[in-house]
């Protein structure tokens, strides 16, 4: 691919192209085609009619100067035979602070991003079964407040403060669009389902995905009475196909202190590109006791067939993290560091945020009792909150200078992939949030998926962009780390360090030595505030790891969609929409096409492998073998009156 980096600023100040495009005649006079970009204002710059007028006599006396167009001057490159560099390196890091300020709008972008893809293919899905009418219209204006958000100062968060409220709502807008017709799909396409029995509580997931899922999942649902009995609790025990399964009852969103509202928590596989049921059938117990589990020696403890852990009672950190015997992470994981920052959104003059400021550390018992907002007695700061079949969930809570953070550990009784949540509460200024993550795998390889691909970044310390997922791999080990909605991170001498936010100011734009910031006033900053991060750590063998971190990642943020819902017992249940009998290949879309009547479908090998895979879209009778080079995006138009399925271009 041939491109072009324009050296310097893209404009020209009012009445100065003339003199910037002479100054590029003297340097690129001997170059047989070159090309300047001119304008006065922001983005992209525009003509005025003193510059026209310079340009013009300009033009006269140098008729090889002419304007034009990119398409025109590539096309002259080409002609003109002149060497070019090859570049074989990426062109990132630059403005390396916009890949996390205003952390939550992108937070938001990603979340209305995988909505939108959920939908379609659950809205594809109902369509092609002839059970519901695509929205098209309706999905196209999500599409819109997704494409208007990614305007270059509203993703990269160096907007002013209004424009970041306005994209906020602006997200919150398609989210709301996409919520109505993701809720009408899933009824649909919960059609054929049986009525409950007597006294049961019927829960449905659909999942998107075209192979199966397994994993913990979570479903909250009202009884359909209150129990009033002192010591007596109802307890829902889940069921799959007459069996019971691993499930735990947890504390529930709201806090009504009565026995009606119920969370769920359930360890489950649920079936390729359709709806899967459980049943929960329902006991009066008596109220089991607060979890009993100790630690000891300042330590708790957790081991089991698949995972050991620990986290220090004296830190509220994790000190180990084994799978299948091999330590993946040094003491002290997890913690969350406070580095030195400044006023600049855009990080224009840095490539690293790497100066250490502080550390976040265990509050007090008191102060820990106070924030949690505990009335009666006093708690520890490091606590069993959450302990059964499924899982142990351990909550900390930490200070640094003015902010606080709630950082819990959900650990599973089965697997090895540890969900960790920060809960943050931000009151710094010029000062950076990151999560340390120190693994034993010093010396291998920082990887992360970018845009259909994985890349291997310098672990060199400066600042790095990836999408869903992160890994450090070395001696045939591999641990990743899965987000739903952080994007900067670093690595150096194998340690991982995610970025939450930043502080700078809004729109702080650097000049010379001049103050950024007004100094007689208060000024707003960026991310102060609450905001909230998942991740999920794994480790392993790294062919393995690596085979695998795409499907998790995307099972991660386009999550299976659970709601405890109870189905009238009529009409059939719909055929699955797609399944794929390959190991990684992933179904990144599965919609209607532009045109109508005809369906797109997206197939995507994420490994770097060649793979051969058996596409089914039983509900149009289709079956073929799709053959995907590395990293290949292939895109299959299926037309289910024809009963015919053809490869097309990316245009479809």
């Amino acid at each position: 691919m041939t491109v072009h980096r324009s050296p310097g600023f893209y404009n020209a100040q009012l009445g100065g192209a003339r003199k910037k495009i002479e100054l590029w005649l003297d340097k690129d006079r001997d170059k047989p085609v070159s090309i300047v970009l001119w304008g006065v204002g922001d983005h992209g710059g525009g003509p005025s009619r003193r510059d026209l007028a310079d340009l013009a006599e300009l033009i006269k006396a140098n008729p090889a100067v002419v304007h034009s167009t990119p398409e025109a001057y590539f096309k002259e490159l080409r002609e003109s035979g002149m060497a070019l560099p090859r570049v074989k390196y990426p062109l990132n890091p630059w403005a390396v602070g916009c890949y996390t300020s205003q952390i939550r709008i992108k937070q938001k972008h990603r979340r209305l991003e995988n909505e939108i893809f959920m939908l379609e293919k659950m809205a594809a899905a109902a369509a092609l079964q002839g059970l519901m009418d695509y929205p098209r219209e309706a999905i196209h204006e999500a599409l819109r407040d997704l494409m208007t958000s990614e305007f270059h100062d509203i993703l990269p968060g160096s907007s002013i403060q209004p424009v970041e409220d306005a994209a906020l709502r602006l997200l919150d807008h398609g989210l709301e669009i996409v919520s109505r017709l993701k809720a009408r799909a899933f009824f649909t396409l919960a059609g054929g389902q049986p009525k409950a029995a007597e006294g049961e509580i019927p829960i449905l997931i659909y999942n998107p995905h075209p192979y199966p899922v397994t994993g913990v999942f979570e479903c909250e649902f009202q009884l359909a009475d209150q129990n009033w009995q002192d010591g007596k609790v109802t307890v829902p025990l889940v069921h799959q196909d007459g069996r019971p399964i691993p499930c735990q009852l947890e504390k529930e969103v709201s806090n009504l202190n009565l026995d009606w509202r119920k969370r769920e928590v359930f360890r489950a596989t649920i079936a390729p590109g359709q709806m899967t049921r459980f049943d929960c059938k329902l006991e009066l117990r008596d109220k089991a006791p607060l979890p009993a589990v100790q630690p000891e020696d300042g330590v708790f403890h957790f081991k089991t067939d698949d995972l050991e852990a620990a986290i220090s009672t004296r830190t509220g950190l994790m000190d180990k993290y084994a799978v299948g015997g091999f330590d993946f992470l040094k003491a002290g994981a997890l913690q969350p560091l406070v580095i030195d920052d400044d006023e600049d959104p855009w990080g224009m003059r840095v490539r690293a945020y790497r100066d250490v400021a502080g550390g976040f550390g265990l509050m007090s018992p008191e102060k820990g009792t106070a924030f949690s907002g505990v009335r009666h007695g006093v708690i520890p700061s490091v606590r069993v909150i959450e302990d059964g079949p499924v899982r142990t969930v351990v909550q900390v809570v930490l200070a640094w200078g003015d902010s606080f953070i709630c950082q819990t550990y959900k650990l599973p009784k089965q697997g090895a992939e540890v969900e960790v949540q920060v809960r943050v509460h931000w009151n710094e200024k010029n000062r950076m949030l990151k999560l340390a993550v120190p693994t034993t795998l010093e010396g291998g390889e920082y990887l992360g998926q970018v845009a259909y691909g994985r890349e291997a970044f310098p672990a060199d310390g400066n600042e790095m962009v990836g999408q869903q997922w992160l890994a450090v791999t070395g001696g045939g080990k591999a641990l990743t780390v899965i987000n739903d909605g952080t994007y900067g991170s670093d690595c150096k001498d194998g340690e991982l360090r995610l970025s939450l936010l930043r502080s700078p100011a809004y729109s702080g734009h650097p000049i010379g030595q001049r103050p950024v910031m007004p100094q007689d006033r208060y000024s707003p900053r960026i991310d102060q505030g609450e905001r909230l991060y998942h991740f999920w750590i794994n480790g392993g063998d790294a062919e393995e790891r690596l085979a695998t971190v795409d499907r998790e990642a995307l099972a991660r943020n386009q999550r299976p969609f659970a709601l405890s819902f109870f189905p009238p017992g009529t009409g059939a249940a719909p055929h699955p929409a797609a399944v794929v009998d390959d190991a990684s290949v992933l179904l990144t879309a599965f919609k209607q096409s532009e045109q109508g009547g005809r369906y797109i479908i997206r197939l995507f090998e994420p490994t770097g492998q060649t793979r051969r895979t058996t596409l089914e879209i039983p509900a149009a009778d289709v079956r073929r073998e799709v053959a995907l080079g590395k990293f290949e995006i292939k895109t299959l138009r299926l037309d289910p009156a024809k009963g015919t399925l053809e490869e097309v271009t990316l245009l479809e």
